[in-house]
């Protein structure tokens, strides 16, 4: 009698945490916002749409000039250069692309995301818009796949950019919001539940000065990642082990600027010293007070340094270059 007492006590306890977790779970839970809702809010009529392999991937291509193809970090999307763009294409042909998983194009259908994949895409997004020899720049994962873009197509590439790269290992691992990606039953809760407010902590860790985060800037990064199948896409990604290829960056024989946070906690400034011992002709710039982002949070004076790199070698844009709609 007393089993059957405790038992029936135990199944209504069940019961009403089993109860108490659904109801936090729908009332947490984020719902997927779809592309087209999406498309209205953050593309405009500089925004293309080109399809590669399957994905409707978005572009921007502004400008007039020598091509700088601009590539964003993780969880990020072609809006991080913005400030950079509007000055840039006073002179410059300024391409920028959401990459496969972020942004407006979102997951592809193989949840192919290393760096090799990465390179795949970018090479065919560079033969679909027909652009033969352009200036590299990017940011984080983006500083990651043009390092390695770089390394095997150097007729393609003249300047490489690298805006705090990822490649090396880090004695820290990975920045806590992937490592939840990679724990099992968390990870699962992830891909509902994403708070306004978990996206301004991962900011709050991405900046150096927490001031320069407008809740503008924490409301489109939070609509981006809760694009249809993004964030699982995120989890996908993070899963991925890492690989030590920094072995290519001695391959690189192009002029290289590496632009680095000093205050960047994600990818430790050591790091930027590590690129510039290995690659054969880059230059190192340490920016003070600033962290993984400095084309966002300090754009006037990253701008100002990569000028002043690129400024050093004129170039004229080829013919074959011109700017055509797609």
């Amino acid at each position: 009698m007393r089993k059957n007492k405790f038992i029936k006590r135990l199944l209504k306890v069940s019961t009403a945490l089993v109860g108490l977790v659904l109801i936090l779970f729908f009332s947490l839970r984020n719902s997927d916002i779809d592309a087209e809702t999406l498309k209205k809010r953050y593309s405009d009529s500089q925004s293309q749409f080109v399809s590669i392999d399957g994905l409707e991937v978005h572009f921007k291509d502004e400008g007039t000039g020598f091509p700088i193809v601009l590539i964003h970090g993780t969880s990020a999307s072609l809006h991080t250069w913005d400030a950079w763009t509007e000055k840039l294409i006073e002179n410059y042909r300024v391409i920028r692309m959401d990459l496969p998983a972020f942004g407006l194009t979102g997951a592809n259908k193989n949840n192919s995301y290393d760096l090799e994949s990465y390179n795949q895409f970018l090479e065919s997004f560079i033969n679909k818009i027909g652009v033969s020899e352009f200036v590299l720049a990017g940011n984080s994962l983006g500083g990651s796949i043009a390092w390695h873009y770089a390394s095997n197509h150097q007729n393609q590439v003249k300047h490489l950019i690298l805006v705090d790269p990822g490649g090396f290992p880090s004695k820290k691992g990975k920045p806590f919001v992937f490592k939840l990606a990679e724990m099992p039953v968390v990870n699962l809760l992830l891909k509902h539940i994403t708070p306004k407010s978990f996206v301004r902590n991962n900011l709050e860790q991405v900046y150096y000065d927490d001031s320069k985060i407008t809740s503008e800037l924490v409301e489109r990064y939070h609509q981006m990642i809760l694009r249809e199948g993004s964030r699982n896409a995120f989890i996908e990604r993070s899963k991925i082990a890492f690989k030590d290829e920094t072995a290519l960056l001695k391959k690189i024989n192009t002029p290289t600027l590496i632009l680095w946070g000093e205050n960047d906690i994600w990818i430790p400034v050591e790091n930027g010293l590590k690129f510039d011992a290995k690659l054969l002709n880059s230059r190192l710039v340490i920016m003070k007070e600033t962290g993984h982002v400095p084309m966002e949070e300090r754009p006037e004076e990253s701008l100002v340094h990569l000028l002043d790199f690129l400024n050093e070698y004129q170039t004229e844009t080829p013919d074959a270059q011109k700017k055509e709609n797609l």
